[in-house]
């Protein structure tokens, strides 16, 4: 088993109207394997529906469900999980036996420490590290040999892998707060926004994944059972499927509570937080909450903390606390107080 780039497909045959976005590139790194070791891939494109003579248009693009079924022949046929990455194969089960060693955890960050530690006793061809900053995780990719042209594909893969595993283990989306690649833009850059959402840089440095570090305290919610029933059924660990952000309601509150000016909007809370407006509402419901009611128990907050800690003028506390003007800062806390403001602040009323 290993967590793969695409979305799974229980049918043996093309899903009818499936958008074509996997590029081909990742497609003839695949190729590059098989001819190194001799082994001749007809099998898999069959099996993945490409025609040979669409390898010669690196420009094209495949479906999720072709990536899927050339994936899963070659990493069987050349019995690799690591389809050619590294300067020794990785025999069929390899990510199995990291996974077994990672679902014991007692959170996520236990969990990912496991898996970079380990994966470096099975392919010392790169180190997995995973550190933190302040309040950001960065998982980071150091090369210790060329990779040569499978680089790209190993990259990407390896990231993706680790990144799936983490949302699959907790059951939860993670959104990334930024990834970054070593490597110049390749010409279809665009499919790394659906593989990586958030901010992408290329030409970096490193190979580094950055995204909330609360999401390491929260514990596995998958046992050994479900482990089971994902390793025989190989599911690509993608994060395409969780519809759940774990920690939407936190994240929505720091955001409101960090960036008072830059979030007035839905659309605008939305574009910071790196996901659409329909997302973040739908999510919130799911969770029990509603934006309005996050902002106002956030503003209220903050207003009652400056009104009774500090001597700014009012307009200034209004600003603080996320109001576009006096007047509805205002009106809105005689709505949660019965008070004005400057009443409240005059009578030195305990923080509620």
């Amino acid at each position: 088993m290993t967590p793969r780039l695409t979305m799974p497909s229980a049918s043996s045959s093309r899903p009818a109207g499936a958008p074509a976005v996997t590029p081909m590139a990742f497609v003839l790194a695949i190729m590059l394997a098989y001819e190194r070791r001799g082994i001749s891939p007809a099998g898999a494109l069959a099996q993945a529906q490409i025609a040979p003579s669409a390898l010669l248009d690196a420009a094209s693009r495949i479906t999720a469900w072709q990536m899927e079924r050339i994936s899963d022949a070659a990493m069987q046929e050349l019995d690799d999980e690591a389809l050619g990455w590294f300067s020794r194969r990785l025999p069929w089960g390899s990510y199995g036996m990291l996974a077994r060693a990672s679902i014991s955890a007692p959170s996520l960050g236990v969990a990912l420490k496991r898996w970079c530690r380990h994966h470096g006793l099975i392919a010392g061809d790169i180190t997995l590290k995973l550190e933190l900053e302040g309040d950001t995780a960065k998982l980071s990719i150091t090369e210790h040999r060329d990779l040569g042209a499978l680089r790209e594909f190993c990259l990407v893969s390896v990231l993706r892998n680790i990144h799936g595993l983490a949302c699959w283990l907790i059951d939860s989306r993670i959104p990334l707060l930024g990834t970054q690649f070593p490597f110049t833009a390749p010409p279809h850059c665009d499919v790394y926004g659906i593989l990586f959402p958030g901010p992408i840089a290329f030409a970096a440095s490193l190979t580094t994944l950055r995204f909330d570090t609360r999401y390491l305290a929260l514990p596995l919610r998958r046992d050994e059972r479900a482990l089971q029933q994902m390793l025989q059924r190989a599911l690509p660990l993608t994060v395409l499927q969780y519809r759940r952000d774990r920690l939407l309601v936190q994240r929505v509150r720091h955001a409101l509570a960090a960036h008072p000016a830059q979030t007035h909007s839905a659309d605008a809370l939305a574009a910071l937080l790196h996901v659409s407006p329909r997302t973040l509402h739908r999510q919130l419901k799911e969770e029990g909450a509603s934006l309005q009611s996050l902002k106002d128990d956030v503003r209220r907050a903050c207003s009652l903390d400056l009104l009774l800690r500090t001597g700014r003028p009012i307009k200034q506390v209004a600003e603080a606390a996320g109001f576009q003007n006096e007047k509805s800062f205002i009106r809105a806390f005689r709505g949660w107080t019965g008070q004005s403001p400057a009443e409240f602040r005059r009578l030195g009323q305990p923080l509620a």
